[in-house]
């Protein structure tokens, strides 16, 4: 389904939508003024598609430079009497969380929707925390959809429960949820009238000094328990009593576990959680007192099974004794888990495998990524160095054959670890290898600290006009909005020289002898320096018409089958470089015609395709 889509106001229709896709659409029909994010699978998509729709609905949609400043725009939309969402993965929250925290105890005016897209199984993330627990943390209420429908109905619903209560909400996704589509019922979309925001001035409740904090506080410990009182009651829960053993489940395993009662064939009393925080203690007390055992099923951390235990019943409470605490649940793994917990005889089906094994294919750079060429140049003209890395497609390059990366912890983490090498006394020259994104997003206070503190590093800011990792949205440098309307871009030039580096340069990567030299003198300097990077990601190339004809192998003159210590061309890890009949060959269907392999070739056996052989 096509962005515009979500923006059609039939409602009834039945429409097959992506799970994120489905929570904006909630939060149209919600009546969202203010939507904000800050890229990261798997959440991108939301602020995608309110963004395809803004303009024409009268929303402000902006992808902010971090989740911390998204959530602080959602809140000053929200104080002023707009509804406002603010979306990020699950790491995102943590940036987010100093604002968030405090944001419990003033409590909102317009609804405020917080969406964490949690990643069980870490498809693409550096880990795998469950953001249930940080709800708790911050004493936030937190719903837990578990397919396109309820994606859609939820994000509505924590709406109207932000406002009802006061409150911001957390609508927890998982990655199965946000992208695994579904039939979705549209509703009716509000007929947005320009309405003239208003903030009611209150300092005692917005102005977080002691003296008023500590009045807020009993306040937010009285309303959760309302909020607890209202998730016993409220019709996101779902309750089925038949046989005297039960299970619990929340999230994505909903739909797992009806299948595996299905497939069993088994009577079993079920309740489905669709309110997580607070925990629906009444409506546990009224399940748990219809049964004498129960099994938990949620992904991650026993966050329900630790607060069921701790209700002091009679119930045998089972969970991770026989689920996983990491990695995201199948339906084969719930229904066999079921079966031992029911005492019944399971026999899944076998698996078919195939016969032929698969070579390991891990993932690599696109061809004529630019980053490439720089890690090349880089390792060229380094030789006892730390290339402390950080978050991004560059991530890549920490594998083989470039192995240019020693380091990746967060955003904005590798150009503060460098500092740490640094003021360590470590002997080898210390680099920092952060993205354009990712340097707006956290590395200039990192940079800031690097020159308040004299630390003698070379960062260098991998350019490629977007945020390539999560789907090529835009960023302060690019100089256009989420709404595609033109801005003044970054000068990265100007922008570090005004943090503090004391030598700046920039470089072309895919110009490699140019790199080789910029990269050598910015090494032979000292103090804070600064390289910046700067060519277009490889997957926009194309759009923008910068694809050139791909390079052409001289057979006669490539004497890599001769000389295993040559095979120059294969050690940049280029896929569109191959390997037949004991030489190098250009697979031109994949080839940019960045010109990296000509560079590198120490025989002139490869030559640019304008080139004769």
């Amino acid at each position: 389904m096509a962005k515009l889509d979500i923006a059609i106001n039939e409602p009834g229709r039945r429409v097959f939508l992506l799970g994120n896709l489905a929570i904006a659409r909630g939060a149209l029909e919600a009546g969202v003024r203010v939507a904000s994010a800050y890229p990261g699978t798997p959440s991108s998509e939301i602020l995608d598609a309110i963004a395809g729709v803004a303009p024409k609905r009268g929303i402000h949609a902006e992808w902010s430079t971090n989740e911390k400043v998204a959530l602080e725009v959602a809140i000053g939309a929200s104080y002023a009497g707009a509804r406002a969402m603010a979306a990020m993965k699950h790491v995102g929250v943590n940036v987010a969380l100093d604002a968030l925290a405090t944001l419990a105890y003033t409590g909102v005016n317009a609804g405020l929707v917080l969406v964490s897209a949690d990643d069980p199984g870490m498809h693409s993330s550096q880990n795998e925390q469950d953001n249930r627990l940080l709800a708790r943390f911050a004493k936030i209420p937190c719903l837990e959809p578990y397919d396109a429908q309820s994606a859609k109905d939820y994000t509505k619903a924590a709406f109207e429960l932000s406002e009802k209560f006061q409150t911001p909400v957390m609508l927890r996704t998982t990655t199965r949820v946000s992208h695994a589509k579904g039939d979705v019922t549209l509703g009716e979309l509000p007929d947005y009238e320009k309405q003239k925001p208003r903030f009611v001035k209150d300092a005692r409740r917005y102005v977080c000094v002691p003296a008023h904090s500590r009045a807020l506080h009993p306040v937010l410990n009285r309303k959760l328990a309302q909020l607890e009182e209202y998730a016993s009651e409220s019709e996101l829960n779902h309750m089925h009593l038949e046989g005297e053993k039960g299970i619990v489940v929340a999230g994505v395993a909903r739909n797992y576990v009806r299948e595996a009662i299905e497939s069993l064939g088994v009577k079993v009393s079920l309740l489905e959680l669709g309110f997580t925080h607070p925990l629906p203690r009444e409506l546990m007390r009224r399940f748990l007192s219809s049964v004498s055992e129960v099994l938990v099923v949620e992904e991650l951390e026993p966050f329900l099974e630790e607060q069921i235990r701790a209700m002091q019943s009679d119930v045998v409470v089972r969970g991770k004794d026989l689920l996983p605490r990491e990695g995201e649940f199948t339906p084969e793994l719930v229904e066999e888990a079921i079966a031992r917990f029911l005492g019944v005889e399971h026999s899944p089906p076998p698996r078919r495998r195939a016969k032929l094994e698969l070579p390991p294919r891990p993932p690599v750079l696109c061809p004529g990524c630019s980053h490439r060429a720089l890690f090349y140049a880089l390792k060229k003209v380094t030789r006892r160095k730390i290339y402390a890395g950080d978050i991004g497609c560059y991530t890549l390059g920490a594998l083989e054959p470039l192995k240019a990366m020693d380091t990746c912890l967060c955003m904005g983490a590798g150009v503060s670890q460098a500092q740490g090498f640094y003021h360590a006394g470590i002997d080898e020259d210390v680099v920092a290898i952060i993205g354009d994104s990712t340097f707006l997003h956290a590395g200039m206070p990192a940079l800031l600290n690097a020159a308040y503190n004299s630390a003698d590093i070379l960062v260098i800011i991998l350019d490629n006009r977007t945020t390539a990792m999560t789907g090529h949205q835009p960023h302060p440098g690019v100089g256009v909005t989420a709404t595609g309307s033109e801005t003044r871009p970054v000068d990265f030039i100007a922008l570090a020289k005004a943090l503090g580096a004391e030598y700046v340069a920039k470089v072309k990567p895919n110009d490699f002898e140019e790199t080789v030299r910029v990269l050598e003198e910015a090494l032979s300097r000292r103090g804070l320096r600064v390289v910046i990077a700067e060519e277009p990601c490889a997957l926009l190339g194309r759009k923008l018409g910068l694809w050139k004809t791909p390079p052409r192998v001289t057979r006669g003159r490539c004497e890599g089958y001769l000389c295993s210590a040559c095979r120059a061309c294969l050690r940049i890890g280029c896929p569109a470089v191959g390997w037949e009949g004991g030489k190098a060959k250009i697979i031109e269907e994949l080839c940019t015609g960045c010109g990296l392999c000509v560079s590198v070739c120490p025989n002139e056996a490869i030559v640019g395709g304008e080139e004769e052989c």
